[in-house]
């Protein structure tokens, strides 16, 4: 979601398409946030661990 998020944001900008960019921003900071609770051991998605 991380990396989707920042390709989205990189190619708002370059287009110059701004609801690129919106959708970028808002995947990158879901995912941010997810990742942070992974790590920090919460349960995430009803998960503790991927596998």
């Amino acid at each position: 979601m991380i990396i989707i998020g920042a390709i989205l944001l990189i190619l708002g900008l370059v287009t110059g398409i701004g609801l690129l960019w919106t959708i970028g921003i808002i995947l990158l900071v879901i995912g941010l946030a997810l990742w942070l609770l992974g790590a920090v051991g919460h349960a995430v998605g009803g998960r503790r661990h991927y596998w």
